[in-house]
């Protein structure tokens, strides 16, 4: 079960080369707990990984690196609107979203094709094209290192907000392990149509009354388009956050530049977007070496080969003083950087 010094390069899509000290995949608590009780392993940091897609590494880790590879799903409370499953952490978010799509449930369909596992999804509440997944996860179970013992937290324990949880937190960060996650989704509800570009797609594929499943076609055809595939060219997804300003902020920034598209933030905020801040500093297509940003979307930097995990946090360290230089904002990464 524990490995010693195993290549990380088939785990990361940005494929880039690392070693991590220690490796080992479990499928159970039990066997996660009697791994994280190995004396060969007692006090060394972990990273749990799933597939590898929201993780640039820079270096070698000193340390254990986990994958909980269970891929269950199951119905534990079922009801007349909507039901309760529970899903391992291990299953691939695309792979479960198509599953609930084909069993009757509708609400992911606007995350299709975002890369990872269902145990990374609460972590970074993902989202995608005006949905993030926190609107239907109704607790998360994880396996608590300090207490040695699993744990379920109820939604609003979570924390959810913009790309973040309470599993982000600098002083929790390391402390769970998220084993499954608990949705409740529904039977029929509304789709959602409005984020920029899922009308135009499905009037390109000549629907005028979609279903969910529909949609879930549309934002297929879209990310392909749009993004480049890891399995061709290295890449973790959009590495940048969308940064969210204050409103006077934003009204600065479209008083010299009309077109910067902008979204409402709540509570006197706004939602700039990160693409079109690095596209501004001509940025798209940029290439340092091996390593740059992509020539399909300014927020994916791509590994063109043999860029080692330096060379692509050198890049985006230069998109950060670049986009901070002419927009005094500073853009923060998605991925975990180690």
């Amino acid at each position: 079960m524990l490995q010693e010094h195993v290549a990380l390069k088939p785990f990361n899509t940005f494929g880039v080369a690392a070693r991590t000290r220690w490796y080992a995949e479990v499928t159970s608590t039990t066997e996660l707990s009697t791994l994280l009780a190995d004396p060969r392993v007692a006090g060394l940091p972990v990273l749990v990984l799933g597939s590898g897609s929201n993780l640039l590494l820079t270096r070698d880790y000193d340390g254990l690196v986990v994958r909980y590879i269970d891929d269950h799903v199951r119905v534990i409370a079922p009801g007349r609107d909507s039901h309760l499953l529970e899903v391992g952490a291990g299953m691939n978010w695309h792979r479960f979203v198509d599953w609930s799509l084909a069993h009757g449930y509708v609400g992911l369909e606007n995350l299709a094709l975002i890369p990872g596992t269902i145990g990374a999804a609460p972590i970074q509440n993902i989202g995608a094209y005006g949905v993030e997944v926190e609107r239907f996860i109704n607790a998360v179970e994880v396996f608590d290192r300090e207490r040695r013992c699993t744990t379920i937290f109820k939604h609003d324990f979570c924390e959810f907000a913009y790309r973040f949880s309470r599993f982000k937190r600098s002083d929790e960060r390391n402390r769970y392990i998220v084993i499954n996650l608990r949705f409740r989704l529904p039977r029929g509800a509304e789709l959602h149509l409005d984020y920029p570009g899922i009308r135009e797609e499905l009037a390109a594929m000549q629907i005028a009354s979609p279903t969910a499943r529909d949609v879930f076609d549309a934002v297929v055809r879209i990310r392909r388009r749009k993004l480049p595939d890891p399995s061709v060219i290295g890449n973790a997804g959009s590495f940048f956050k969308n940064p969210i300003v204050p409103t006077a902020v934003a009204n600065a920034l479209l008083s010299t530049h009309a077109a910067a598209p902008n979204f409402d933030a709540g509570e006197g905020r706004r939602k700039l977007s990160a693409g079109w801040l690095i596209e501004q500093c001509g940025l798209k297509g940029y290439r340092d070496g091996a390593a740059g940003i992509s020539a399909q979307h300014a927020l994916v930097l791509v590994n063109h080969g043999n860029a080692t995990g330096a060379d692509l946090w050198r890049v985006a360290q230069h998109v950060q003083t670049c986009v901070r230089s002419r927009f005094a904002i500073t853009l923060e990464p998605e991925p975990v950087v180690i």
